[in-house]
């Protein structure tokens, strides 16, 4: 495997599946209708780093080719989506979400604007009321999802 440290780790929610990216990704949004249904919301945030800095660490993904072009990779178990990767291409993206620390990967461009739901822009802070999970906490629960960084068991 490599010998120099991850720059960066993720994985899917129930830890079978891990992977390591050994430079900074450069991180984008995209708003197309493919990646909204690919993740399963108003559009995806990606994080893309050469296929050489990239390495499973832990587990198999599933995939799914989601157009000609294109796979994505998702946790068997979980359903996680995990990544985007052109076939022809020297690049894969992971979901920007399934990163340990995704607070250290900014978005720096949008990309399918045709398809850019018109009220994305009431999620800027001020635009619509906030509260936090705690305030928002209406039954006793006990999490099952991996942690923020590797562990030597699933």
């Amino acid at each position: 495997m490599y010998k120099t440290k991850p720059t960066m780790t993720g994985g899917c929610q129930c830890g079978a599946v891990r992977y390591a990216l050994f430079e900074t990704p450069e991180s984008t949004v995209c708003h197309c209708r493919m990646c909204q249904k690919a993740v399963g919301g108003p559009f995806a945030a990606l994080s893309k780093v050469k296929t050489t800095y990239f390495a499973w660490t832990r587990g198999q993904p599933a995939s799914f080719q989601s157009s000609s072009a294109a796979e994505r990779h998702f946790c068997p178990i979980c359903g996680t989506p995990l990544t985007f990767h052109f076939l022809d291409g020297d690049s894969i993206e992971v979901t920007t979400g399934s990163l340990d620390t995704p607070a250290l990967a900014p978005a720096t461009k949008n990309f399918g604007i045709e398809s850019r739901l018109p009220w994305i822009g009431l999620l800027a802070p001020g635009q619509l009321p906030e509260v936090s999970t705690a305030e928002s906490a209406t039954r006793d629960v006990v999490s099952r999802q991996h942690p923020d960084y590797d562990t030597s068991d699933a």
